[in-house]
C-alpha cells in the first residue's frame, strides 16, 4: 500500500529515537524571551577551550544521611556519637561504632572558623570491596585521604534561610508539600521550593548557555541515561534520554528501516527519498523544526558509530551501567563538537520505611563502586578535575527509626540530608555549607534541638536545612561557568540567600 508524504515523514521520524526529544516542539528552534534576553547579554562569550561536565546522581526514595555520614567525636561534654546511638539502637538501626564498622574522614576539620579537628567517619559500605562485581577499587572512601571527596552537610529545600523557631510559628514561608516525595524531588531538581517547577535547573542552564558553550554540538547540553526528567528540561532546551551501556552508542539514535549505517537497495532508496522530503516545506515552522531535530539525530548518530571503549571495569549494576554510558558519552565529545555537558544517573529504592539496614548497605555498595569506577575512568580520560560528580535525593530520614528488629527497622520522610561531590575540581576534601544553630553545618543529631523542625513528644529528628538546594547547586552552576549575573535565572529564588557560593569547588579559570 501507498503512503502518502505526511504518512512517511510521520514513521520515519518515529523510528528515530531522538525525535522523541519533540514533546517540546513548540519551543524548538524559538528562544524563550528569558533565554534570548540572557543570550544577546553574554553574545561576546567565548566559546570554551576545555571541557566541563556534572553528573547529577540521584537517590531516588531519600537516601538516610544520617547513617551515611556519622559523628564519632565528643565536644565539651556531650557525647556526640552516644547521641546518635542512643536515637537509633534500641531499635536496631544504629551502625556499631567499632573501627570496623564506621571508615573514618581522617583529618575532617569543618573549615574555620568553624568546630575544629572534629571525628566523623561513612557508612562501611561507601569502602568496602565486593569481589561480585570483579571491581577492586575500595569505593569512594579512599577519595577522601586523596582531596577528590567532599560532603555538603545538611542541604534540603527552602524557600528562604529557616530555623526551628521560624518553621514553628510559621513566620518564614516553608517549602512546597514539604515531605511529599514527588514535590521534593520536583523541588531539587526544579531549583526552587515556592511552587511547582516545569523547567529543571539544568534545562534552565542549558538553556542560558547551549548557543555559547555548544555552539556546533550535534547532541543537547543535558543527557539523562535514566528516562525523561525535570531536572533536565527547559524552555527551550530538548533534553536527550539514551539507555545505559546495556545499549552501545551506535544504536542509542539509531533510526529503524534505513539499514544504516551502510544502506543498499530498498533501504538506500528510502534513506534518499526521507532526505529529499525533509528539504520541502521549510517555510512551515513546524516542519521546519521536526526536520532539524532529524537533522541533528542523524549527524549525532553518525558521529556515534565508530566505537569507544573505558580502560576502567564498572559493577554490572543500574547505577554502573548508567555512569558507564556516561562516560561513553564524554570519551566522544570531540566527535560531538560539546564543550559542556550535564548528565543525570539515578539509584532507585531508598525510601526504606522498612528492612533499611540491609536494604540501604546494598545500595551504597552499588553507589560507591560505580561512582568511584566512574571517577577512576575520568582520571583515565585527563579529565578528573573537569567532570564532578555530585548526589541529591529527595530528603533524608527521620533520625528516629520506624517499627524496631533486624529485617523490620526502618525510617520516614524527613528533610535536611547529607551530599556528596566527587572529583578533582573540589576544593579540599572537608565539609561545606552554612552553619546550623550548633556552629558547625553537621546538624545536633538529638531530637527537640534547634536543628529538630519536630516539636515536643512527637518530635523524630527532621532537621531543618542549613543550606539551600539551590547553594548547592548554584556552586555546582558557577564552576561549570554560569555568570554570577545569570544565576538568578537559573534559580529564580537564589536572591533569598545571601550566600551562593559554599567554596566547595573551585573557581572556574578565568
Amino acid at each position: 500500500m501507498k503512503q502518502d508524504r505526511r504518512e512517511f515523514l510521520k514513521k520515519s521520524c518515529g523510528a528515530l529515537s531522538m525525535a522523541a526529544l519533540a514533546t517540546q516542539m513548540g519551543h524548538f528552534g524559538l528562544m524563550s524571551a528569558v533565554a534570548a534576553q540572557n543570550l544577546e547579554k553574554k553574545s561576546d562569550d567565548l566559546v570554551p577551550s576545555d571541557y566541563r561536565a556534572l553528573v547529577c546522581v540521584f537517590l531516588q526514595g531519600g537516601n538516610d544521611g544520617n547513617n551515611m555520614i556519622i559523628p564519632n567525636h565528643t565536644t565539651g561534654s556531650t557525647n556526640n556519637y552516644n547521641n546518635y546511638a542512643t536515637a537509633r539502637g534500641a531499635q536496631g538501626l544504629a551502625l556499631s561504632g567499632s573501627s570496623t564498622s564506621l571508615i573514618p574522614l581522617t583529618g575532617t576539620s569543618i573549615l574555620v572558623p568553624r568546630i575544629g579537628n572534629l571525628e566523623y567517619a561513612l557508612h562501611p559500605a561507601l569502602g568496602i570491596q565486593t569481589p561480585a562485581t570483579n571491581i577492586v577499587n575500595n569505593g569512594i572512601h579512599e577519595l577522601w585521604a586523596l582531596g577528590k571527596l567532599a560532603a555538603v552537610t545538611n542541604v534540603g529545600t527552602l524557600v528562604a534561610p529557616m530555623t526551628r523557631a521560624t518553621y514553628l510559628n510559621n513566620s518564614v514561608p516553608k517549602p512546597f508539600q514539604l515531605f511529599s516525595h514527588s514535590d521534593q524531588v520536583s523541588q531539587y531538581q526544579g531549583g526552587r521550593s515556592d511552587t511547582q517547577s516545569f523547567t529543571g535547573w539544568a534545562g534552565r542552564i542549558s538553556d542560558l548557555r547551549t548557543a555559547l558553550d555548544n555552539p556546533g554540538g550535534l547532541v543537547p547540553m543535558v543527557t539523562s541515561i535514566s528516562g525523561a526528567q525535570l531536572f533536565t528540561s527547559g524552555q527551550s532546551t530538548l533534553p536527550l534520554a539514551i539507555a545505559d551501556s546495556n545499549t552501545s552508542l551506535a544504536n542509542v539514535l539509531a533510526p529503524a528501516g534505513f539499514g544504516l549505517p551502510n544502506p543498499t537497495g530498498t533501504n538506500l532508496a528510502r534513506l534518499n527519498a526521507f532526505n529529499s522530503l525533509r528539504t520541502q516545506d521549510l517555510s512551515a515552522n513546524f516542519v521546519a523544526a521536526a526536520s532539524h531535530i532529524t537533522d541533528v539525530a542523524m549527524a549525532a548518530n553518525a558521529a556515534l558509530q565508530s566505537a569507544v571503549t573505558v580502560s576502567t571495569a564498572f559493577p554490572n549494576t543500574s547505577i554502573g551501567r548508567q555512569l558507564k554510558q556516561v562516560a561513553l558519552m564524554i570519551k566522544k565529545r570531540t566527535d560531538l563538537s560539546i564543550n559542556r555537558q550535564v548528565f543525570y544517573v539515578q539509584l532507585g529504592s531508598f525510601d526504606t520505611h522498612t528492612n533499611q539496614v540491609a536494604t540501604q548497605n546494598n545500595l551504597l555498595v552499588q553507589l560507591s563502586q560505580a561512582m568511584r569506577a566512574f571517577y577512576d575512568e575520568m582520571v583515565a580520560q585527563s579529565l578528573e578535575d573537569k567532570v564532578t560528580q555530585f548526589t541529591m535525593a529527595d530528603f533524608s530520614r527521620t533520625l528516629n527509626p520506624a517499627g524496631t528488629g533486624s529485617g523490620v527497622v526502618g525510617t520516614d520522610h524527613a528533610w535536611g540530608n547529607h551530599m556528596l561531590v566527587v572529583g578533582g575540581g573540589i576544593t579540599a576534601a572537608d565539609f561545606y555549607g552554612n552553619n546550623g544553630a550548633n556552629g558547625t553545618p553537621f546538624p545536633q543529631l538529638s531530637f527537640n534541638t534547634a536543628d529538630d523542625a519536630d516539636n515536643g513528644s512527637n518530635a523524630r529528628g527532621r532537621w531543618v536545612p542549613a543550606t539551600s538546594v539551590e547553594q548547592y547547586a548554584a556552586t555546582l552552576a558557577r564552576w561549570f561557568g554560569v555568570p554570577d549575573a545569570n544565576l538568578s535565572t537559573a534559580f529564580p529564588k537564589i536572591g533569598n540567600f545571601a550566600v551562593t557560593n559554599l567554596g566547595f569547588m573551585q573557581p572556574p579559570a578565568p
